[in-house]
C-alpha cells in the first residue's frame, strides 16, 4: 500500500491510540475496500493474513491494547503499516513497547528505546545489560535471569542473520559460542546444562551458515557437525533437524542434487513436527526440480505446505531458524522457476520483494530479495527481454548481504538463459558474474 492509503481520519485516530486492534478495524473498513468490493474486509480474511483466527482478530479489535512487541512488529510488517505512524519499530531495530506500571491497576504504557541499542533489549527483559551478562557467565553465576538473557542474546543474533554484515555477525557468533562452551565446563544443574547446550547448538548452526555464506565450506561443515553433536547431547530435535537441513543446503548449492534427498529425509525423521521439516521439504522440492521430477516436486511442496498450515505462526519470523509463510513462498519461487512455471515464479518473486522492504525502503531480507531479482531476470530472459534480465541480474549481484553459494547457483541459471541469445547477450552481467566467481 502507498502511504496515502493510511491517510484517513480513522487511521489517524487508530495510530494515535496506540491500539493495534483499532488499526485492524480501520484497515478492514477502508473506503477503498468499500469502493472495490462493496463491503469491508471481514475478520476471517484479515486473520488469515495475520496468522490469527476470526475470534482472535475480534479480541484484538475490541479488547485491551496489545503490548507484545513480537506480535506488533509481525502484524505491522504483514500489513505494511508506515513506520512513521507507529509507536514501535520494525524488526531489526530495538525500539520496544514495554508494559509498565501506571496510575490505575493493570494499566500499561509504552517506552521507546533507541534503535541499535541492543543492551536495552536485555535490560527491559532481564534487568541486566551485556556487560553484566558476561560477568555472570565468567563467574558461572547462572540463574534463571542469566539463562533468559542468554536466550535473548542468541535469538537476536539469529534474527540479525538476514540483514547484518556476515563477517561481523560471524565474529560475534563465534565469541558467544566460545563463552557457551566454556560455561559447559562449569558446574550447572541438569536443566541449565541442557539449556546451555541448546543455545550453543543454535550458535553453531548460525556460525556454520555464515561460514558457508562467505565461501568457507570446509569450516561450515565442521561447525555443522558440532551443532549436530550439541543438539543430540541436549536432546533438541530442532537443532539436529537444522544440522541435516544445512547438509541438504550444502549439497544443493554444490550441485549434488541426489544427495539432498536422503539428507532432507534424515532431518524430517529427526524433527517431523518442527518448522525445520517444512524447510527440509522445500530443499527436497528444489532438488527434485533440478533433477526434472515434477511429480516429486509437487509431493514435497504439498507436504511442506500441509505441515506449515498446522504450525503456529512464529513469534520472531525474522529468526533464521524458523519457517513462516514468507519463507515458504521464497522456497516455492525457486521451484516454480526451475520447472518453468514462470507466472507462479514471478508472482512469488514480486511478493518476496514486496515483503522484504519496509515502507522507508530499507531491505529487511536482502538475500531473499537478490534471489527474487534473479528469478525475475530469468523470466525476463525467457521472454526475450535481455536488457531487463541483465539489469536485474546486475542489481542482484551488487547486493551487500549475500549467501555466496546460493547466489552463484541462481546466477548461473541466468547466465545459461542469456547464453541462448549469443555471446554478447547480457555481457555486463556475465562480466560481473565472472568477477564475483573469481573473488574469494
Amino acid at each position: 500500500m502507498r502511504n496515502e492509503f493510511f491517510e484517513t481520519d480513522e487511521f489517524r485516530a487508530a495510530f494515535a491510540s496506540h491500539h493495534i486492534g483499532k488499526v485492524f478495524k480501520a484497515y478492514r473498513n477502508h473506503p477503498r475496500h468499500l469502493q472495490l468490493f462493496g463491503k469491508a474486509l471481514n475478520q476471517e480474511l484479515l486473520g488469515r493474513w495475520l496468522g490469527l483466527n476470526q475470534a482472535q482478530v475480534s479480541k484484538q479489535e475490541n479488547g485491551p491494547p496489545e503490548y507484545n512487541l513480537k506480535n506488533l512488529r509481525n502484524w505491522a510488517k504483514i500489513l505494511h503499516l508506515p513506520q512513521h505512524l507507529l509507536w514501535f519499530d520494525f524488526p531489526g531495530q530495538s525500539r520496544l513497547v514495554v508494559p509498565r506500571a501506571a496510575s490505575s491497576p493493570g494499566a500499561e504504557s509504552s517506552k521507546l528505546i533507541a534503535p541499535g541499542d541492543r543492551d536495552e533489549l536485555l535490560i527491559v527483559n532481564t534487568g541486566m545489560d551485556t556487560l553484566e551478562l558476561l560477568r555472570r557467565v565468567r563467574a558461572s553465576a547462572i540463574d534463571s535471569s542469566t539463562i533468559d538473557a542468554l536466550s535473548i542474546t542468541v535469538e537476536q543474533l539469529c534474527c540479525d542473520y538476514p540483514h547484518a554484515d556476515a563477517r561481523e555477525l560471524m565474529v560475534a557468533g563465534k565469541e558467544w559460542l566460545g563463552k557457551m562452551t566454556q560455561l559447559l565446563e562449569n558446574r550447572l544443574t541438569l536443566a541449565q546444562h541442557r539449556d546451555v547446550l541448546s543455545k550453543a547448538g543454535t550458535l553453531a548452526l548460525l556460525v556454520g551458515c555464515l561460514e558457508y555464506d562467505t565461501g568457507d565450506a570446509r569450516a561450515a561443515e565442521a561447525t555443522r557437525r558440532m551443532a549436530m553433536e550439541l543438539g543430540k547431547e541436549a536432546g533438541d530435535q530442532g537443532i539436529v533437524g537444522w544440522a541435516h537441513e544445512m547438509l541438504a543446503w550444502f549439497h544443493l548449492t554444490a550441485g549434488n542434487y541426489r544427495a539432498v534427498i536422503p539428507a532432507a529425509e534424515a532431518g524430517v525423521l529427526e524433527a517431523p513436527s518442527h518448522s525445520v521439516a517444512v524447510q527440509l521439504y522445500g530443499q527436497q522440492a528444489k532438488a527434485y526440480a533440478r533433477m526434472g521430477k515434477p511429480e516429486e516436486v509437487r509431493q514435497a511442496l504439498d507436504k511442506g505446505s500441509a505441515l506449515l498450515d498446522r504450525l503456529p505462526f512464529p513469534d520472531r519470523p525474522d529468526n533464521h531458524f524458523v519457517v513462516d509463510p514468507d519463507k515458504w513462498d521464497f522456497y516455492a519461487m525457486d521451484t516454480y522457476r526451475i520447472v518453468g512455471e514462470d507466472q507462479l515464479a514471478q508472482r512469488n518473486a514480486e511478493e518476496v520483494i514486496r515483503r522484504g522492504v519496509n515502507p522507508e525502503g530499507v531491505q529487511l531480507s536482502p538475500m531473499r530479495i537478490a534471489e527474487a531479482e534473479l528469478t525475475l531476470a530469468v523470466i525476463a530472459a525467457r521472454r526475450g527481454d535481455v536488457e531487463e534480465a541483465a539489469e536485474l541480474g546486475i542489481q542482484a549481484l551488487q547486493n551487500n548481504r549475500q549467501s555466496r553459494p546460493s547466489l552463484l547457483m541462481v546466477s548461473t541459471e541466468l547466465e545459461d538463459e542469456l547464453a541462448t541469445y549469443g555471446n554478447e547477450a547480457g555481457r555486463d552481467f556475465r562480466d560481473l558474474l565472472a568477477e564475483v566467481k573469481r573473488t574469494p
